[in-house]
This record gives structure tokens, C-alpha cells and sequence, in this order.
């Protein structure tokens, strides 16, 4: 099994990147969508957000307001320490559940762990093989202003919350670059798969 931790910034494409991977055999641990598991209605995670956040986080339906956590630690460093010190530990132990399971299952499994905060969290060292999906930073503010509905202003604030472009890039074994068409990225794509594939039965 070779593991693979998969990063890039907001805008950079990085979901186009992992249906692709995944349409190739990758089995995708995403970790966004883990966040969302650990904090649905019922779970403990919900019960820790809401005994530090109020219940003004929770919707009508008795979920989490995404939208207002957001509003709390947008800006707000202490904040947002205190949601991560709950979220990333459960992200993190149920990760390591689909791992192990994607090994149990294939012995020879690319498992590609998509972590949008890799590099912000210190994440690297958990992955055999690093890949970065790059975007230029004025691609990424378009698809964000275009694509998502986002005002440049709020754009460029989310850009510039995460770990820039280069420090990515310092990290890469791989880059898949991203500033092109779907048809150029399915090439990128591609390329980096074999490499996965190819690694993933060396020994080791």
C-alpha cells in the first residue's frame, strides 16, 4: 500500500484532481468529508462543538451551521485552535480506520488522502509521497470569483489564509499543475498516477 497525502490551495482544483484519481483505482480518504462525518447530528464531535461554540451553531434541524462556525473563527486564531483541537482529532482517527481498510482490501492500494491544510497542520510526515495540485494564484481567485460566487475580496482573504504556493511546492515529491483545461489535466493527471502505481509496487 502506498500512501499519499494530496494538497493545494482553495480554487486549485484539488476535487477535479481526486475524481480523476479515483476514476483510476486511487482509493480517496478525504478529509474534508471525514470533517463533516465527525460532527454530524448525533456524534460526540457535535456535542464538543456545541459545549464550546453555544448552541447558535447548530441549524434549525439540529446540525451543524457551518456557515456560522465559520463567522466565529474566520479571524479569531484562538477560536479556531479550539474547533480544530476537536475536529482534527477525530478527522485523524477515522482516517487511519480507511487506510487500514483500504490495505486489508489490496495490499497494493494507492491510498491518496486528500488534506486541503497538509502544510498548515504539519501533516507532511504521515505520507510516503507528497503531490500538490498548483495553481497560479490569480487562477485560483478567478475560479473562486467565477465558479463559486465569492466577491474578490473574500476570495483573495481565503487565499491568503492558507500557507502560500511555495511552501506547498517545497514539500511536492509530485506536482500536478493545474492552470490549464480538464484535457490538460487529465494528462497531469496521468502522469502522476503512473508514477503512484509504479511506486506503490517497488519494494519498499
Amino acid at each position: 500500500m502506498l500512501l499519499v497525502g494530496l494538497t493545494g490551495g482553495i480554487g486549485s482544483g484539488k476535487s477535479e484532481v481526486t475524481r480523476r484519481l479515483a476514476a483510476r483505482g486511487a482509493v480517496i480518504v478525504d478529509a474534508d468529508l471525514i470533517a463533516r462525518e465527525v460532527v454530524a447530528p448525533g456524534t460526540p464531535g457535535l456535542a464538543q462543538v456545541v459545549e464550546v461554540f453555544g448552541p447558535e451553531v447548530l441549524t434549525a434541524d439540529g446540525g451543524l451551521d457551518r456557515d456560522a462556525v465559520a463567522a466565529r473563527v474566520f479571524g479569531d486564531s484562538a477560536a479556531r485552535q479550539r474547533l480544530n483541537s476537536i475536529i482534527h482529532p477525530l478527522v485523524g482517527a477515522r482516517s487511519l480506520e480507511l487506510i487500514a481498510a483500504a490495505g486489508e482490501a489490496d495490499p497494493g492500494a494507492v491510498v491518496v488522502n486528500d488534506v486541503p491544510l497538509l502544510v498548515e497542520a504539519g501533516l507532511a510526515g504521515r505520507y510516503e509521497v507528497i503531490v500538490v495540485v498548483a495553481a497560479d494564484p490569480e487562477t485560483q481567485l478567478h475560479r473562486l470569483v467565477e465558479r463559486r460566487g465569492m466577491t474578490e475580496n473574500d476570495a483573495r482573504a481565503r487565499i491568503d489564509a492558507q500557507a502560500p504556493l511555495a511552501e506547498k511546492l517545497a514539500i511536492a515529491d509530485l506536482v500536478i499543475n493545474n492552470d490549464g483545461d480538464l484535457e490538460k489535466l487529465d494528462a497531469e493527471v496521468d502522469r502522476v498516477w503512473a508514477q503512484l502505481r509504479q511506486r506503490a509496487v517497488a519494494p519498499r
